[in-house]
């Protein structure tokens, strides 16, 4: 006869903890190298300010076409960031169109293609919360440039599609997990979710959930209930 038992300080049914270290991976495991998790965790975000010209590689030339060819150029531009071998420049998010627009037809520039639109949550670490990525590549001159443009829970920004068809899909899935509302999309719908989902699963504030799962006469509870053994 097997008797049941649970892990010493369990308690089922319990919110789930935060490890006491924000490094500590999920249920306070160590030496893996994760530190995602569930459980509120916490990583320091890198301080992200203006990078110091010369910028180095083909930056330079980017950073200064665009400037020639766009007259609004200074109030579009919130920063120029070089990290680990890549330009992003941070754009006024009601200018992210018109910017896109002079990074595809501009000579100098020429990026005509938009591999990738998608989002990201700075829950707690950033007045405007919600960053939208936009990876742009030219295959005129083998060259990629990244634009990020960041908006508030909530807020909105213009389409790209009339620029780059190719956004059509990858908009649609940005607001279907992180409710960013693309002003101008043809049919800003959900696209992974059922259509009355409520919520969007992939802001950090958007609780798992999850579903009870019984494994040889023990129930494991959903990932959001559980707790830390230490």
């Amino acid at each position: 006869m097997s008797v049941e038992q649970n892990p010493e300080g369990a308690q089922l049914g319990a919110p789930a903890e935060i490890p006491d270290n924000p490094q500590k991976g999920m249920f306070g495991i160590t030496g893996s190298g994760d530190v995602s998790g569930f459980g509120g965790l916490v990583r320091r975000r890198p301080t992200s300010a203006d990078s110091p010209r010369p910028f180095g590689s083909y930056f330079d030339e980017v950073h200064d076409a665009l400037e020639e060819a766009y007259p609004a150029f200074a109030d579009a531009i919130e920063k120029v960031v070089v990290d680990r071998g890549e330009l992003t420049l941070y754009i006024a998010p009601e200018r992210i169109a018109e910017v896109a627009q002079i990074m595809r037809d501009d000579e100098s520039l020429r990026f005509e293609l938009c591999s990738s639109v998608s989002g990201v949550d700075y829950l707690a670490s950033d007045t405007r919360r919600l960053h939208i990525v936009y990876e742009l590549m030219s295959m005129t001159y083998r060259r990629r440039v990244r634009l990020e443009a960041a908006i508030p829970a909530g807020g909105s920004l213009p389409s790209v599609t009339s620029v780059y068809p190719t956004a059509d899909w990858q908009e649609r899935e940005t607001y279907d997990m992180f409710g960013v509302v693309f002003t101008g999309h043809p049919n800003l719908t959900r696209i992974l979710m059922p259509d009355d989902w409520e919520g969007f699963p992939q802001r950090k504030d958007y609780p798992l959930g999850g579903v009870p799962v019984e494994y040889k006469g023990a129930e494991i509870p959903p990932p959001d209930q559980r707790r830390v053994y230490q």
